[in-house]
């Protein structure tokens, strides 16, 4: 789906596909899918709209590690997208990643014959990743002094990391035509996943080290949390009962 990368002005293609090719776990948008799963069919459009996520990820990362942000001139093992390309074409590869995500769930719709459903998928993503969501929490983590408390890390983690978890369930419910009320059962399952994830992610890079303890009590509420969401879906929420227990390895 990605546009080939000949006749490239500026490498724009190249440092795009760069980042979002890069060696990762895809997690997102495989969480999306598997939130699909419980409630209908995986298809082709489906999946289109859960890749979609993994744009906005990619985006956000490329971004993250600008010197104006994070500055960080490594990711995943290899130069950051900025240290390989350049400050200007690392933003406008974010900036094209980013548009193209609502490009794809838009096709998606269309192809798949029910555009309210993807119109409502899109909406999710974008309130996921936007002001209200994983921007928001960029906003706090560089505009605040670093959380005293648990409860403030995880109103931190909740904006940057888990509302775009809560985002990628959603897309997948909602373009499989999920009730509204499985919808809002998988998004309390992403919500506590994405703070939970980001506890273990800060286990294993020893992060906010004043917290490791209670965040790692923390860690197994949330997740038995994460699991009870799925719990009334029968072995249709098996899938995401794994992805959550995996946390704790």
């Amino acid at each position: 789906m990605l546009p080939p990368a000949d006749g490239d002005p500026g490498r724009l293609v190249e440092a795009m596909r760069y980042s979002l090719l890069a060696p990762g776990k895809r997690i997102r948008p495989l969480l999306g899918m598997a939130a699909a799963e419980t409630v209908g069919p995986l298809d082709d459009d489906v999946r289109l709209a859960c890749a979609s996520v993994e744009l906005i990820h990619c985006y956000s990362l490329i971004h993250d590690d600008l010197p104006a942000m994070d500055d960080d001139d490594f990711r995943r093992g290899r130069p950051s997208n900025h240290k390989a390309f350049g400050e200007a074409t690392a933003i406008l590869a974010g900036d094209a990643l980013l548009t193209l995500a609502f490009d794809w769930i838009a096709e998606a719709g269309e192809r798949a014959g029910h555009p309210g459903r993807y119109l409502r998928a899109a909406r999710a993503l974008a309130q996921g990743a936007g002001v209200r969501g994983m921007v928001r929490g960029q906003a706090r983590d560089l505009g605040a002094p670093p959380p005293t408390t648990l409860e403030a890390l995880e109103v931190l983690h909740g904006e940057k990391t888990a509302a775009l978890f809560e985002a990628s369930l959603r897309v997948g419910a909602l373009a499989a035509g999920a009730a509204p009320e499985a919808v809002a059962a998988l998004a309390r399952y992403g919500t506590a996943y994405g703070i939970a994830f980001q506890h273990a992610d800060d286990r294993d890079d020893a992060e906010h080290a004043e917290h490791a303890g209670a965040a790692r009590a923390r860690l197994g509420t949330l997740i038995d949390q994460a699991c009870a969401t799925v719990a009334p879906f029968g072995a249709a929420g098996a899938r995401l009962v794994e992805f959550a227990r995996a946390l704790l390895r």
